[in-house]
C-alpha cells in the first residue's frame, strides 16, 4: 500500500480538481437572477464630497451612503495603549481618504451595464491635501486625514532594552532602510457574490476568504443581523496571502442589497480596482543602528521604524498589525543584550496596508541582515562567520531572546552550514577576484530569518483586535460505509488541506485517505476559527484533526470490542482494522453497526457514536519557530544595472513535515514572491495620491525565467508543544529573500563602494548606487587634493 501518513509524499487531492478545469470560484457561481454590480470610486485621494447628481432614470438602481440606513462603519479597534480608531464608511458621504474609495453601488443585469450607469453619477468634490509621503505625515504640519486624532498616526509603540550598555561598542554603523509599498497579486482577485435566503431568513455570501467565520462576525456587526442571519461561503481560493483575510466594504454593500432588493448580485474586482483600490502591503522605513565589537559579536540594535498603514484600519487585523510587530521580531534569530526601537503606525491617504506573506518578517529581514553585512565588511569578516557568532545556539534550546519571544526549538547554526555545504563559497570568492568576460560582477548574499507561527490566545489577546485564536475545533465524523468526514473552520487557499489533513486522519484511524473528505469554507458546516493565517493551519487544524480523530478512535474500539465479544483493553486500531485477541472487525463492519444495526450494541454504548467535535491547542501558547537560511548568487551588470539570479539555496527547518512535497510547493510560491519582493514589485503615488500602477503592464511581477529552482534541503527539529512536532511555515519561502538577494548584490557591489538599502532593487537604483559612489569618491579625491 502506498504511504499515506504523515511524512509521506502524496499527491494532492486538489489536483484532479483544480488543473482538470472543474474547480468553482466565486466567478463561476451563477444564481436565478442574479444582477451584477459596479462602484462609483473616488478619483481623488483626499476630498471633501459636496453633492452627489443622479440621473432621475437611475435613482432606483443606484445608491448611496444616504441608502443605507442602519448600516455601521467598518472598526477595527486594537487594545494596544494609544491605538486612534478610525472608521470606515461602507460608502462615502463626508469625505473620501484614497483613491478607489466607494461612493456609489449601481446595479444592472450586467457588470457593463453597471458600469455605464456609474459612470454617469457625478460626484462634486473639494479636493484637499493628500498625505502621500508617511515620514512627512509625521511632521505636525501635515495635512490630517481624521482631524479629530490631531495627528496622522494610529499608534506609537516603544521598547527599550538594557540599550544604554551597547554605547561604549567600538563599532557603530547607521543605516537608512526602506521597502516599497506593494500590491499583493494572487490569480484571483476578490468578489462576492450575495443573496437573501427568504425561507431561511438568512443572508448567503459567496466570497474567496481565508477567514469564513471572521467575515461573518464583521458583517452581522456592519449589518445589524444575528450571526445565525449569515451564513459564508467560501469555495474554491485563487491564492489569498492576506489579500483575502478583511471585511470588504464591497461585502457589506452586497449583503444590504441582497437583503433589500431580494435577488441576488454579484461584484467581480476587475484588475484595475484590484491595483488601485485594493489593499497593500510591506512599505516600511528604518532608521537602524547596530552596536558590535571587532570580533563581530552583536551589541545592541536600536531602531526607529516607520509603517504607511494607509487611510482606515482593515477589520479584524488593524492599522497597527505591522508596525507593532516591527518592535517585537526586528531582532529574528540573532541573541544580544540591548534593544530600542520606535514604531510609528502612520495614516496615508492610500487604501489600508494588510499583513502579506511572511506579514512584517519580510521588511525586518530585509533591514537586520543588510546590518548584519554591513558588520561583516566594517570587521572583515565573511558574512557567514558573522551569523555563526550572533545566532541562537542549539544548546540554547528553548530560548527566550531580548523581546521574550520564546523559540522552541532548533539548530540555527547549522542550517546556515548546510546551506553553505550546498555552494562552493570559496571557489566563489575565487571567481570574484578575476573579472568576468562579460563585465558583469559576482555576488554572494545570505538571509537567515526565524517566523513564529500558529500564534496562541496569549499572544494575540494582547492585541485586543477582533480575532483572538482559542482552541481549534475539528469534527470527525464516520460515514455507514466506513468513510471519514472532517469538517474545520480554517479554509485552503493554495496549502492542500485537502490532502494534508485527510494524512493526519490516516495517521491515526488508518481509513485510506481516497475514502476522506474535508469539509471547510462554509460557516454553516464547520466549527468556528479564525481561519488561515500566521503559518498555522498544519499545527492547529492538524493538531485538532488528530485529536478528534483519537477520540473517534476510542469510539471505535470501543463498538468493535463488543463486536469481537472481548473487553477494550484487550482490542487495538491498526491499519483501518480493529483488532482483538481471536478476530478483528473493519471499520465499515463498525460503522455498519452503528448506522444501520443499532440492535446489535450493547445498552452501554457510547451515545456519542461515531462522530466527534474536539478542540485542540499546543501544549504552550507561545507560537511555533520555524526558520531558514538562505543563498544568493547574483551577477549584476554595472552598466545596465541588470541583476540575474545565478544560483539560490534554501535550507529550512519546519519541524515534522507532514507532506515534504506540499512543503516543497509552499517553499517554491513562497520565493517567487520574495524574488517579487526584491527585485520586481513596486506600487508607487504621486504626490497627489494617485496609483501609478493600473495593470500589470505598470506593477511588474517574476514571471518563470525570473524564478530559478532553488535548491532546497530539509532539516526536522520536532517542535515541542505540537501534535506530532509540526512547525508552521506557510510564510517563510516570501520572508529571506530580499535580504539575501540584497545582500548578494552589495557583494557584487562592494569592489564599487556602492550600497542598495531600498527594496525592489531595479536597475535604476543599481545605476543610482554606483553613481553615488563614485560621487563620493570623486569628492574626497577633491578634498584630498585641497588638503
Amino acid at each position: 500500500m502506498v504511504e499515506q501518513g504523515v511524512g509521506a509524499r502524496l499527491l494532492r487531492k486538489e489536483d484532479d480538481r483544480l488543473m482538470r478545469g472543474r474547480g468553482e470560484f466565486v466567478g463561476d457561481i451563477r444564481l436565478p437572477g442574479m444582477r451584477d454590480v459596479a462602484f462609483v470610486r473616488s478619483p481623488l485621494a483626499h476630498a471633501r464630497i459636496k453633492g452627489i447628481r443622479i440621473p432621475p432614470e437611475y435613482r432606483d438602481t443606484v445608491f448611496i451612503a444616504a441608502d443605507l440606513e442602519g448600516v455601521k462603519p467598518i472598526r477595527a479597534v486594537s487594545g494596544l495603549p494609544g491605538f486612534k480608531v478610525s472608521e470606515q464608511p461602507i460608502l462615502a458621504f463626508e469625505k473620501v481618504r484614497q483613491v478607489g474609495e466607494l461612493i456609489a453601488m449601481c446595479v444592472a443585469d450586467t457588470r457593463a451595464e453597471a458600469e455605464d450607469i456609474a459612470a454617469a453619477v457625478e460626484v462634486d468634490f473639494e479636493e484637499l491635501p493628500a498625505v502621500h509621503d508617511m515620514l512627512l505625515a509625521k511632521r505636525p504640519d501635515s495635512a490630517l486625514l481624521h482631524e479629530h486624532w490631531g495627528d496622522n498616526i494610529f499608534l506609537e509603540t516603544f521598547v527599550d532594552v538594557n540599550m544604554e550598555a551597547a554605547y561604549d561598542a567600538p563599532i557603530k554603523i547607521t543605516r537608512e532602510i526602506s521597502t516599497a509599498r506593494q500590491s499583493m497579486a494572487p490569480m484571483e482577485g476578490r468578489g462576492t457574490v450575495a443573496m437573501w435566503h427568504k425561507r431561511m431568513d438568512q443572508l448567503v455570501l459567496y466570497t474567496g476568504n481565508q477567514q469564513p467565520h471572521i467575515v461573518r462576525n464583521g458583517l452581522s456587526e456592519c449589518l445589524g443581523l444575528e450571526q445565525i442571519q449569515v451564513r459564508i461561503v467560501s469555495p474554491d481560493v485563487g491564492g489569498g496571502f492576506g489579500y483575502k483575510g478583511i471585511v470588504l466594504t464591497e461585502d457589506v454593500c452586497l449583503g444590504w442589497l441582497a437583503k433589500r432588493c431580494g435577488y441576488p448580485v454579484r461584484w467581480i474586482e476587475d484588475r484595475r480596482e484590484h491595483l488601485t483600490a485594493g489593499a497593500n502591503c510591506r512599505e516600511h522605513h528604518y532608521n537602524i543602528t547596530v552596536y558590535a565589537d571587532r570580533d563581530g559579536k552583536l551589541r545592541g540594535v536600536e531602531c526607529e521604524a516607520t509603517v504607511d498603514s494607509g487611510a482606515y484600519s482593515s477589520y479584524p487585523f488593524s492599522a497597527c498589525l505591522e508596525a507593532a510587530q516591527v518592535a517585537s521580531i526586528l531582532p529574528g534569530p540573532y541573541d544580544f543584550p540591548s534593544y530600542r526601537c520606535r514604531t510609528w503606525s502612520v495614516a496615508t491617504n492610500k487604501c489600508p496596508i494588510l499583513p502579506y506573506r511572511g506579514v512584517a518578517r519580510t521588511g525586518v529581514c530585509f533591514a537586520i541582515e543588510l546590518m548584519m553585512d554591513a558588520i561583516a565588511r566594517e570587521t572583515g569578516l565573511e558574512p557567514y562567520e558573522v551569523r555563526l557568532k550572533n545566532l541562537v545556539q542549539p544548546e540554547q534550546m528553548p530560548f527566550d531572546n531580548i523581546t521574550k519571544k520564546h523559540f522552541d526549538s532548533g539548530d540555527y547554526p547549522e542550517s546556515l552550514r548546510q546551506a553553505l555545504a550546498k555552494i562552493d563559497l570559496p571557489a566563489l570568492r575565487e571567481r570574484q577576484k578575476k573579472p568576468e568576460a562579460d563585465g558583469r560582477l559576482i555576488g554572494v548574499g545570505l538571509s537567515v530569518y526565524c517566523e513564529q507561527g500558529a500564534h496562541g490566545t496569549s499572544v494575540y489577546a494582547g492585541w485586543g483586535i477582533p480575532m483572538v485564536p482559542g482552541h481549534e475545533q475539528a469534527t470527525a465524523r464516520m460515514t455507514p460505509d466506513g468513510g471519514l468526514e472532517l469538517r474545520v473552520g480554517v479554509h485552503s487557499h493554495g496549502q492542500s488541506m485537502e490532502t494534508t489533513l485527510p494524512q493526519v486522519a490516516h495517521e491515526i484511524l488508518g481509513i485510506d485517505t481516497a475514502k476522506i473528505k474535508l469539509v471547510h469554507g462554509d460557516t454553516e458546516y464547520t466549527p468556528y476559527s479564525t481561519g488561515s493565517w500566521g503559518s498555522r493551519c498544519a499545527v492547529m487544524a492538524g493538531g485538532a484533526v488528530a485529536t478528534a480523530s483519537r477520540e473517534l478512535g476510542k469510539l471505535v474500539l470501543g463498538i468493535g470490542a463488543h463486536l469481537l465479544q472481548t473487553d477494550i483493553s484487550n482490542v487495538k486500531l491498526s491499519d483501518g482494522v480493529v483488532v482483538g485477541p481471536s478476530g478483528s472487525v473493519t471499520l465499515q463492519e463498525v460503522a455498519y453497526t452503528w448506522y444501520r444495526r443499532p440492535q446489535d450494541l450493547p445498552p452501554s454504548v457510547d451515545p456519542r457514536g461515531l462522530e466527534v467535535t474536539i478542540g485542540y491547542k499546543p501544549v504552550r501558547d507561545s507560537g511555533t519557530f520555524s526558520y531558514a537560511s538562505h543563498i544568493a548568487v547574483v551577477a549584476v551588470d554595472p552598466e545596465m544595472g541588470d541583476i540575474e539570479l545565478l544560483d539560490y539555496v534554501i535550507v529550512e527547518d519546519g519541524g515534522k513535515l507532514i507532506n515534504p512535497m506540499v512543503v516543497d510547493g509552499q517553499i517554491y510560491g513562497g520565493l517567487a514572491q520574495g524574488i517579487g519582493t526584491a527585485l520586481y514589485e513596486e506600487m508607487n503615488f504621486d504626490t497627489s495620491g494617485q496609483p501609478l500602477a493600473s495593470t500589470f503592464a505598470d506593477y511588474l511581477l517574476p514571471g518563470p525565467t525570473e524564478v530559478p529552482e532553488p535548491k532546497l534541503g530539509h532539516m526536522e527539529t520536532l517542535a515541542p508543544y505540537t501534535e506530532f512536532g509540526v512547525k508552521g511555515l506557510g510564510e517563510g519561502g516570501a520572508i529571506a529573500p530580499p535580504g539575501a538577494i540584497g545582500n548578494a548584490v552589495n557583494d557584487a557591489l562592494k569592489s564599487l563602494g556602492a550600497e542598495i538599502r531600498h527594496s525592489p532593487i531595479t536597475p535604476r537604483r543599481v545605476l543610482e548606487a554606483i553613481e553615488e559612489a563614485k560621487s563620493t569618491a570623486r569628492a574626497k579625491a577633491g578634498e584630498g587634493v585641497l588638503a
